[in-house]
């Protein structure tokens, strides 16, 4: 049988996912990432000042931690929301393997968590208080280079939820076990996937099928479902194995090869509000289908509960009149982690859902 390559190298360079070097001029940044934001709600940034060291310490952390025994990590557990979970999450389409650490992303927070999750508290809160710290400030670095993007007044409306003491960030460390499967190998040239049994028509928002032959039956498996995030951005960094998927616009997965240099930037459902629909938070999804484990850290930038979202003034018009109710981070929380994974949350908010 043919093995036929999942997405070949010229394949992923046509489809133009944003790479945005921070080492460029100013105001060609501003343009290229608010530009980003509105064409495909993801980019990638390199050069981003984010040290070596800050990344593998944290990153060293998480995989101590997900290599001990079941009866360790429970210790941190169960999740209400923050700690130690290992589950399969959801029903229709949503479902998926994984275990992972959730944090709130202050220091004094990460100092209790960190009692309950390594024999060493004190260097796991270091590490993951270093980490969080220079993320935030790249989260902010790139809120107002998109403020100045949309010539926006006041350059800091965006990033000073971020900054507010008060602001509802978290850290999450996702860790999804390996899913060995004799019709699954990878081209280690570029980590792309092939599959003896691959459908290549893919329908609109999927890359991979169930295909059926004589012999078998086949199904990459999903380790985290199809979602957008519900905060302002999201900034993530994976270890060296695949498994990251963007949405198109036209309903295509598009594979998101690992780079350590790199660091992966989404666009949330909070900011989607914020900018009246100008941007648009992606979504997006994990594969499990590696003969490896992969590993995933994620900081949500988010603004504190009782901050208001609402479209700023400056992206409402008669052209483009306000798409989104005012509301509360809070209440937008609460909505968004009742619904199902894959749902629409931010299509409970619009205008014309006032009755």
């Amino acid at each position: 049988m043919v093995v036929v390559p999942l997405r070949s190298k010229k394949s992923r360079a046509a489809v133009g996912v944003p790479v945005i070097d921070l080492s460029l001029e100013r105001s060609k940044l501003c343009e290229s990432i608010t530009k980003a934001c509105q064409e495909f709600g993801f980019f990638q940034v390199e050069n981003h000042g984010i040290s070596s060291d800050i990344i593998s310490r944290v990153e060293m952390e998480g995989l101590d931690f997900f290599s001990k025994p079941a009866c360790h990590k429970q210790r941190a557990g169960p999740p209400s929301p923050f700690g130690y979970g290992c589950k399969n999450i959801g029903f229709n389409g949503d479902k998926g393997d994984l275990e992972y650490l959730l944090m709130e992303a202050n220091p004094h927070s990460i100092a209790e968590r960190s009692k309950s999750i390594s024999t060493d508290p004190t260097k796991f809160s270091c590490a993951v208080n270093d980490y969080t710290e220079a993320v935030r400030k790249l989260a902010c670095e790139i809120l107002e280079m998109v403020a100045e993007g949309l010539w926006v007044p006041d350059k800091s409306i965006f990033s000073d939820l971020i900054k507010d003491v008060n602001s509802d960030s978290c850290f999450r460390i996702n860790h999804y076990p390996p899913s060995l499967n004799d019709h699954i190998s990878i081209d280690d040239d570029n980590n792309n996937w092939i599959n003896n049994n691959i459908d290549n028509n893919p329908k609109p928002g999927q890359l991979f099928d169930n295909i059926n032959n004589n012999h078998s039956t086949t199904k990459t498996r999903i380790g985290f479902g199809e979602h957008s995030d519900p905060q302002i951005l999201t900034i993530l960094r994976s270890n060296n194995v695949g498994g990251l998927q963007i949405l198109s616009r036209d309903g295509l997965w598009i594979p998101i090869p690992p780079d350590s240099d790199k660091f992966c930037v989404f666009v949330g459902d909070a900011f989607q509000a914020m900018t009246n629909g100008r941007f648009v938070s992606v979504r997006h999804r994990a594969m499990a289908n590696s003969v490896k484990p992969r590993t995933s850290m994620m900081y949500f930038a988010a603004p504190p509960l009782n901050a208001c979202i609402t479209p700023i003034p400056q992206l409402v018009s008669i052209e483009n009149p306000c798409m989104y109710r005012p509301f509360t981070w809070g209440e937008f929380k609460t909505t968004a982690y009742s619904l199902r994974l894959a749902d629409h949350r931010l299509d409970l908010f619009k205008k014309q859902h006032i009755v």
